[in-house]
């Protein structure tokens, strides 16, 4: 089979780290968000209590559209169809998980982040009681508790449900994944990803795109077309306009910034482009010689496009993090989260992730992987026996390129702006588009 390089791809199934941290400043200069009046915090259940009919009929509606619109999309198994009658809050709020086919232990309770740097005076918040994951570092993300009805700020709504898919929502729904429910939900068999040693691994096909490879790569490999972050956008801003169109603005903009991450994953050209800095040739005759025997090219492909990945990921977080805690808003990749003057690229539509979003960091996937291997040390992203994040744990990239001199300073500081420049605009097209509804 054609491209067994994707089955060690577990260990990338996320894209950006904390979203959140890229998503504050990024809406603060939209005015639709900025000037926009508190909200009151909401539970779930109460939102689906009272507004349980609609909500059977937009869903009804979103699995339609799957079905016409999401190339081999698994329908959803009838019997999973949300029904609003007859239920207390606890089994709405279970039919509805189902319904979307999202893990049923997902937390889903009232809190916010903070910001790296602030405090709150509100309850702080255990990671268990965020996140179905066991994965977690204080240093770069921490949690307060929220009460129902309590006022709170639109963009910390948007940038906490920013990150929020990574906590587990996409995690065991495949019939192979072990689960109960990944045996309900009619996912079929996880098509690329699978790493049981990666506990988020089961997520990779929802949050990334690989839209635009070779006609030939798709014929050789047609499970890459099984991937559903388009699946994922559509319903929650399909659910974020319901719920701003029937006065409850707060799961509106909860439900905003869950759509908001896979479109944020989808900036990430890791996330856009199967093995970038390697052409179709080149993953074709990785694959014969996997075929045939030598099974080291692969494995070098693998643990390259894995460690460049995380290394991208790992300077993006440190290079924000610090901005926050350093106050350090004028480096180059914050002043592009800030930049404006591309947001009026057109409106946005449901082609917009597929023919704009997925395609500018396809286009620019070979460029950033090769300024990677040309600016990081070597062991980083082109050393076989390296792996990332466990070889060295706590390696902060922005530390070594500083201390690598100027120019690769400059360069992965230009790399980053221009990726971080894209997240920006559309995080803000998204938005708006939806601000727009609202009216």
């Amino acid at each position: 089979m054609l491209f067994v390089v994707l089955l060690g791809w577990g260990a990338i199934a996320q894209a950006w780290s904390n979203h959140a941290l890229a998503t504050w400043p990024a809406l603060s200069v939209l005015p639709q968000v900025a000037a926009a009046p508190s909200v009151a915090a909401e539970t779930l259940e109460d939102f689906l209590m009272a507004e349980a009919p609609g909500i059977a009929a937009l869903l009804e509606r979103e699995e339609r559209w799957a079905r016409e619109n999401v190339p081999a999309y698994p329908p959803r198994p009838d019997v999973l169809a949300f029904r609003a009658e007859g239920a207390s809050p606890a089994e709405l709020r279970n039919r509805f998980l189902a319904a979307l086919r999202i893990n049923p232990d997902s937390r889903l309770t009232l809190f916010l982040q903070v910001p790296p740097g602030q405090t709150s005076p509100r309850p702080s918040m255990a990671l268990a009681d965020v996140t179905t994951l066991k994965r977690g570092d204080a240093r770069t993300s921490s949690f307060v508790a929220l009460q129902a009805r309590e006022s709170v700020a639109v963009v910390d709504v948007l940038a906490t449900a920013s990150d929020e898919p990574d906590y587990g929502l996409d995690i065991g729904l495949w019939e192979d994944s072990g689960t109960t429910y990944g045996r309900r939900y009619g996912w079929g068999r996880q098509p690329f990803g699978a790493n049981p040693v990666i506990e988020f691994a089961s997520q990779a096909p929802f949050h990334i795109g690989f839209y635009h490879e070779a006609p030939i790569v798709y014929k050789a490999a047609p499970f890459l077309q099984r991937s559903y972050a388009e699946v994922r956008i559509h319903q929650w801003r399909s659910l974020a306009a319901h719920a701003l169109a029937t006065g409850h603005p707060y799961w509106g903009w909860r439900f905003a910034g869950w759509g908001l991450h896979y479109l944020q994953d989808l900036t990430q050209p890791y996330h856009a482009r199967v093995l970038p800095g390697v052409g179709v040739a080149g993953m074709l005759w990785i694959n014969a010689l996997d075929l045939a025997g030598w099974h080291r090219p692969k494995e070098e492909a693998v643990t390259f496009v894995t460690n460049r990945h995380l290394a991208l990921e790992n300077y993006q977080l440190h290079r924000l993090r610090n901005a926050w805690l350093q106050r350090d808003l004028d480096g180059t990749p914050w002043r592009a989260l800030l930049d404006t003057s591309r947001d009026g690229l057109g409106p946005y539509t449901n082609a917009f992730v597929r023919d704009v979003v997925s395609m500018e960091s396809f286009a620019y996937a070979d460029e950033v992987d090769a300024i990677l291997e040309r600016e990081l040390p070597w062991k980083y992203t082109s050393d076989p026996a390296y792996v990332f994040g466990e070889t060295e744990p706590d390696v902060d990239l922005v530390a070594v390129v500083a201390a690598s001199g100027t120019a690769a300073d400059r360069a992965m500081s230009r790399a980053l702006a221009h990726l971080m420049g894209n997240f920006g605009t559309h995080t803000r097209g998204f938005i708006r588009s939806l601000a727009e509804t609202a009216r």
